[in-house]
């Protein structure tokens, strides 16, 4: 369970939907201080939840494919333990391989098809680790090859909503971390000044 300074929120005290949304988490993670925390506020839970995931995410004209290949990506760059666990089912449901899920751990891009390369590419592009990251001319070319330009902006808007949610979720304490995860260091330092 993540260690985080805020107070949860008991699932008798949330309302309905949010109890759902609350279990649903549990079941995929084994971790709900996410929706737990932010049941605090929910007109923010409700805008992550609703008016992102719902209408964004799983909502808009890319496929869920690219979504869930996308997301997952962003995950297993940033190291977000809890966000793995509901995006490997995720990218599971939306036809990926395990075997698929497994090359894109290490990094081989040759189980992917040439547009789902270039989505690879373009999540390694917005990761938060990226300093650097820019669309090239060739990565949007690529990208062109399957989307409009307002799928490639809608595939990147909801890249950068879910890794700033992750930093977000890291920073307060929401969820675990992959041991390689790069932003661990602030646990160590948070730990030396209390």
């Amino acid at each position: 369970m993540s260690d985080t300074l805020f107070t949860r929120t008991e699932r008798s005290h949330m309302a309905p939907q949010w109890q759902s949304a609350r279990d649903m988490l549990d079941k995929l993670t084994g971790d709900a201080t996410f929706v737990e925390v932010f049941a605090q506020a929910p007109q923010l839970l409700e805008f992550v939840m609703q008016q992102f995931y719902v209408k964004v995410f799983f909502g808009g004209t890319v496929q869920q494919r690219y979504k869930q290949l996308a997301r997952l990506k962003l995950s297993l760059i940033h190291g977000c333990r809890t966000c793995n666990k509901q995006n490997v089912p995720g990218a599971l449901e939306a036809g990926f391989t395990q075997a698929q899920i497994d090359a894109l751990s290490d990094g081989n891009l040759g189980a992917f098809a040439p547009l789902e390369q270039a989505v690879i590419e373009y999540a390694e592009q917005i990761a938060l680790s990226n300093m650097d990251g820019q669309m090239s001319a060739a990565l949007f070319e690529r990208l062109r090859a399957g989307f409009s330009e307002a799928q490639i902006l809608e595939l990147g808007t909801a890249m950068a909503v879910i890794s700033g949610i992750a930093k977000l979720s890291f920073v307060l304490g929401l969820v675990e971390r992959e041991s390689y995860c790069p932003f661990a260091a602030g646990d160590a330092s948070a730990a030396a000044a209390a």
